[in-house]
C-alpha cells in the first residue's frame, strides 16, 4: 500500500499547472464517460422503439387481410401478398395458419413467434437466429366476433445494431479529440493565469525588504491575486519593520549605555591616575558598581519593552507612584537648580517604575544639558491620564528642526560639544507610546523648552 502511494506520488505532476490540467482531464474524462454510456443506451432505446414501431405497421398492414368475421380465421389474398407474407407468422387462435416461406419448424424466430402466438396480449421478443444474428419480433392481435387471430411480424436488427456500434465508435473518438483539446486548452488557460504569480515570485526575488520601496499593489490584478498582492505587501512591511525595529533596538542600546560606560571608564582612569586610599577606591568602587547596574537596567528595560511591543504593544503594565522616581531622578541634575510642582502627594501613573525613569530620564537629561540655571517639572492629573512638563530655560529648539525633534539619530547641532546621539528623545517617544501614553514638545512655549509626557492614569 506505501509503495503504491509513492508510485502515485512520483506520477504525479510536479507544477501547478500540471496538476491542474491532470484533475480537469480526469475530471471531463468522467463526465464524458458518463454521457456516452448515457447516450448510447438512449440512442439503443430509440432504436428499439423504431424497430418495434415498423413491426406494428407491418403487423396492422398483414391484419387487413384477416378475416374473422367467420367461425374460422381466413387469410384474404391481396396483390402484394408475397410482400407481406415476408417474416411473417398468422394465426388462428394457437394453430399456425401461415409461415415465411424461408422459416423451418424449430428455428429459434419460429418458437419464439409461436411463444408470442400465445399471449394474452400484444407483446414483443428478441432472439438470436441462425449465425448469430439479432431478431426482433412482435405480436398484435386481431380480434373477432367467433374468432381471434394473432399476426407476428420479425425484422432483421442487425441494421440497427451496426448504427448503435456506429454512434458508439464515433462517441469514443469525438470524446478522446474533446479530451485532448480540453488538457491543451487546460495548460495554456492555467499557464496564462499563473503568469502573474510568475511575474510575482520574480519580483519578490529581486526585491530587498528593507532597502526597496517596490509593493505588488492591487491594480491590474484579479481579485484573487490582488488578495494575494496584498496579503504579500504586508508580509514586507512586516519584515522591513522588525529589521527596522531590531536597527533601532541596536542604536538605542548604544545610545543609552554610552553614558555610564563613560562613567566607568573616567573613574577607571582616575583610580589609575595615582595612588588612591581606601574610602576613595571604595567610593570608585560605588561609582563603577552603579553605572554597570544602570547598564543593566537599560539593557532589561529595553529588552523587555521590545518583546512586549512584538506580543502586545498597547499592554499597560501595572501602575507607579509617579513622584518618587522624580525625585530620585532630578537628585542627578546637579549643574542647574530643580524644582518639582505637584498638586497631590500621590500621583499613580499606569506604567512600572522602570519603562517610566526611562521615557523621564531622557527629557530631563536634555533639559538639564541645555538649561541656562534652571529646569521645572510639574505634574498633575488630567481626565484619565497623567501629564507631566519638563520646562528649561535654555534656548529652545530650532524652529527648523522642530520636524525632526523625534526622528532616530537627529540632532540639531552635532558639534555642540554636547555628548550624544541623537536617540533620547525618540526612545522616550517610544516607550510611552509602548504604554498606551505619548511625548510631546509644545512649539508655542517661550523662552526655552517644555516637553509633555501623558500617560495612562494608574
Amino acid at each position: 500500500m506505501n509503495s503504491a502511494s509513492r508510485v502515485l506520488r512520483r506520477l504525479a505532476p510536479r507544477t501547478l499547472r500540471g496538476r491542474l490540467s491532470l484533475v480537469a482531464l480526469t475530471t471531463a474524462a468522467l463526465l464524458m464517460t458518463i454521457l456516452t454510456v448515457v447516450f448510447n443506451a438512449v440512442m439503443d432505446r430509440h432504436l428499439q422503439h423504431q424497430a418495434d414501431h415498423e413491426l406494428r405497421n407491418r403487423a396492422a398492414a398483414v391484419a387487413t387481410t384477416v378475416d374473422t368475421t367467420g367461425s374460422r380465421v381466413r387469410v384474404l389474398e391481396t396483390v402484394n401478398d408475397r410482400l407481406l407474407d415476408a417474416n411473417v407468422w398468422i394465426y388462428g387462435g394457437t394453430r399456425l395458419l401461415e409461415k415465411p416461406p424461408s422459416a423451418t419448424a424449430g428455428e429459434p424466430a419460429a418458437r419464439a413467434a409461436d411463444r408470442l402466438a400465445t399471449q394474452p396480449r400484444d407483446a414483443c421478443a428478441t432472439v438470436q437466429a441462425h449465425g448469430h444474428r439479432p431478431v426482433r419480433l412482435c405480436a398484435q392481435r386481431v380480434p373477432g366476433r367467433r374468432s381471434t387471430a394473432t399476426v407476428v411480424t420479425a425484422l432483421d436488427l442487425t441494421p440497427y445494431h451496426s448504427s448503435a456500434d456506429t454512434l458508439l465508435a464515433g462517441s469514443l473518438v469525438l470524446d478522446v479529440v474533446m479530451l485532448g483539446c480540453t488538457y491543451v486548452l487546460t495548460r495554456l488557460s492555467v499557464g496564462r493565469a499563473l503568469r502573474p504569480v510568475r511575474t510575482m515570485t520574480d519580483q519578490a526575488t529581486q526585491w530587498s525588504a528593507v532597502d526597496s520601496d517596490e509593493r505588488f499593489g492591487t491594480e491590474d490584478h484579479p481579485a484573487e491575486l490582488a488578495r494575494l498582492g496584498s496579503s504579500l505587501d504586508a508580509l514586507l512591511d512586516r519584515i522591513r519593520t522588525v529589521l527596522r525595529h531590531e536597527q533601532q533596538l541596536t542604536g538605542e542600546l548604544s545610545h543609552e549605555l554610552r553614558t555610564p560606560l563613560t562613567r566607568i571608564v573616567m573613574e577607571l582612569d582616575w583610580w589609575r591616575a595615582r595612588p588612591r586610599t581606601d574610602a576613595e577606591t571604595h567610593a570608585a568602587q560605588e561609582v563603577i558598581a552603579e553605572a554597570a547596574q544602570s547598564m543593566r537596567t537599560i539593557c532589561d528595560t529595553l529588552l523587555h519593552d521590545a518583546r512586549d511591543n512584538a506580543l502586545n504593544p498597547a499592554t499597560v503594565p501595572g501602575t507607579t507612584d509617579v513622584l518618587p522616581v522624580l525625585d530620585r531622578l532630578l537628585q542627578h541634575l546637579d549643574r542647574v537648580k530643580t524644582a518639582v510642582e505637584t498638586e497631590a502627594p500621590v500621583l499613580e501613573a499606569g506604567v512600572t517604575p522602570v519603562p517610566l525613569e526611562r521615557i523621564l530620564s531622557p527629557l530631563l537629561a536634555n533639559a538639564a544639558r541645555y538649561a541656562h540655571s534652571r529646569v521645572t517639572v510639574s505634574a498633575r492629573r488630567v481626565p484619565g491620564a497623567v501629564r507631566i512638563d519638563v520646562v528649561d530655560d535654555g534656548p529652545g529648539v530650532p524652529e527648523t528642526f522642530r520636524n525632526e525633534l523625534f526622528q532616530p539619530g537627529r540632532r540639531a547641532d552635532p558639534g555642540d560639544g554636547h555628548d550624544g546621539a541623537g536617540l533620547g528623545l525618540p526612545l522616550a517617544r517610544r516607550l510611552a507610546r509602548a504604554v498606551g501614553g505619548e511625548v510631546t514638545y509644545d512649539p508655542r512655549h517661550t523662552p526655552g523648552a517644555r516637553f509633555t509626557v501623558t500617560l495612562p492614569a494608574g
